[in-house]
């Protein structure tokens, strides 16, 4: 191996040891205190809950992980926004796990949390996916009540799609470890089945200090709204578990009696690891996102056998169209080539860039995998469309909306893969989250923006310049400079995948290695959804 591929193999693996100790860090959620906090009452932490309930040496994937990283600081912060969502296996079937983290400001709900809340649902939505809620939450944090309480998009949303997954015959299953107060109570009785854990889980619309405040009446929270109550008396709750463990175990069984789901029917043949190292992806992905490089060489240490069938392999060459196999699956890759390339008129293409031809290109690519029922990758290293009189005048703009339009009406799932560069409308063509991936997940190395802190800070700069020299006044070369740094610095925090992972702009942030492990459980969770729509461009100019 080259030097340039040692110096990047050691610059990704130092990214990848900065994700994995955020991510040792927000596992802790509360902090080591709050979790022997909960031991000392009888409790599992969540994260202890879903190891319990999930099939032991089974596959799983964490859904935002680090959603809400380093965010509402002034209230304390919110580890992995106070919920831990996973997609795993329980008794051998594939479901989706929300666990509310009771070491996080008891639970409460931050606006994150309903974003994430409702991330988990609309996962299980998309692809038919059995949820189970493990509820423990003071309910909404009242500091934030207006950014979390009224909206669509907010707290009230999660009981309207419990009712929308009902009506879908998604099994939704709930068990209250602890609080479970207010508005928050209906979740649970909105599934089709609920446990309540003796003595620790509890559910009322108020406790009973606000009880003897509004009615005059003196209870203990146990005989208002406890276990023995509410299996007893109200029958709100279906099972009265002894401990957390043994609430764990009674889910377990329920879904081993779960009947078998009707499958879409995507293409799975017997997994092959890649022929080439994926390890070297470490040394072949450049330090710089500015550096060329080859994406057939990524693509190749991601799929079975590092086999691929190119699609219009010399036409529109700034895009890679390939039919692959990933983990078995029978997948249709589209990647934006990093490296300069000729057209067939022998003018150079920058790498990074979406030109008229491979947009054109991609378009019908990704109408023959709907026409062949494949599910979609993207793999994204984008700067955007090509710009200047050239392309205009060639109709770039015609061409990308071809792109997008078939990737907005795209009906079979889509897979996105952030490994670099996703800027401006590159971002949407190649399926960025505006355009409802099954999952969407970036590398270490991703930047999402609008354009790249340098680029901005260079335009931002000449117009605060040019705003000022038509007052009269003007920025010396030092001035200037410093107002460069300071945007620059500003752009730089906001391009970084942290800033994206936090706002759950993305699903997370991984491992290239566990590349393969997220779309094969991707497809496996889509597989439980039949395609009922018939793929249709609608109206577009030739």
């Amino acid at each position: 191996m080259d030097l340039n591929f040692n110096i990047n193999e050691d610059y990704n693996k130092l990214l990848l040891s900065g994700l994995n100790s955020k991510l040792i860090k927000v596992k802790l959620g509360g902090g080591q205190k709050k979790i022997d906090k909960l031991h000392s009452q009888g409790k599992l932490s969540a994260r202890e809950r879903i190891d319990y309930l999930l099939d032991k040496d089974s596959p799983s994937i964490e859904i935002a992980a680090l959603a809400a990283n380093d965010m509402y600081q002034e209230h304390g912060g919110c580890p992995s926004a106070g919920v831990v969502v996973k997609i795993g296996y329980v008794s051998n079937k594939q479901c989706i796990v929300v666990a509310n983290d009771a070491t996080v400001k008891a639970g409460a709900w931050f606006p994150m949390t309903g974003k994430k809340n409702l991330r988990a649902q609309e996962i299980a939505i998309e692809n038919n996916l059995p949820i189970i809620y493990l509820v423990d939450s003071a309910g909404v944090y009242l500091p934030l009540q207006d950014e979390i309480f009224p909206d669509k998009e907010h707290f009230g949303r999660i009981f309207r799609n419990n009712a929308i997954m009902s009506s879908m015959g998604i099994t939704q299953i709930a068990a209250v470890m602890g609080s479970c107060v207010a508005g928050g109570a209906y979740l649970p009785i909105m599934s089709d089945e609920a446990l309540i854990v003796d003595k620790t889980g509890s559910i009322f619309l108020a406790g009973s200090y606000l009880v003897k405040a509004a009615i005059g009446e003196t209870i203990d929270n146990e005989t208002l709204g406890g276990a023995t109550t509410h299996c007893s008396i109200s029958g709100v709750t279906d099972y009265k578990a002894k401990d957390d463990k043994d609430a764990l175990t009674i889910i377990r069984n329920m879904m081993d009696k779960i009947g078998d789901f009707t499958k879409a029917g995507f293409n799975r043949s017997e997994p092959v690891k890649p022929a080439l190292d994926p390890q070297e992806i470490y040394g072949i992905l450049p330090k710089s996102r500015a550096e060329q490089y080859d994406m057939h060489q990524i693509i190749k240490r991601l799929v079975d056998n590092s086999e691929i069938q190119e699609y219009k392999q010399d036409y529109g060459q700034s895009i890679i169209t390939a039919y692959a196999r990933i983990d078995g699956w029978s997948v249709g890759i589209v990647a934006n080539q990093r490296k300069v390339v000729k057209n067939a008129k022998g003018e150079m293409q920058f790498g990074g860039v979406i030109y008229s031809d491979s947009a054109d290109k991609a378009t019908r690519f990704i109408a023959n995998c709907n026409q062949k029922k494949i599910p979609l990758v993207f793999i994204q290293d984008v700067t955007g469309f090509m710009v200047g009189s050239k392309s205009e005048h060639g109709g770039i703009i015609k061409d990308g909306a071809k792109m997008v339009n078939a990737v907005s009406n795209s009906v079979v799932p889509k897979f996105t893969v952030i490994v670099g560069n996703s800027y401006g409308a590159g971002n949407y063509a190649m399926c960025g989250k505006a355009y409802d991936p099954r999952l969407i997940f970036a590398w270490p190395s991703a930047e999402l923006a609008v354009m790249g802190g340098s680029q901005a800070a260079k335009v931002l700069t000449q117009i605060e310049a040019s705003s000022l020299k038509a007052k009269g006044e003007e920025l010396s070369k030092e001035e200037e400079q410093e107002l460069h740094d300071k945007i620059k610095a500003r752009y730089d925090n906001q391009v970084s995948p942290y800033y994206a992972a936090s706002r759950i702009w993305t699903d997370a942030i991984i491992d290239p290695l566990d590349t393969r492990k997220w779309i094969s459980m991707g497809i496996e969770a889509a597989d439980h959804a039949p395609i009922e729509k018939k793929f249709n461009l609608g109206i577009i100019q030739v």
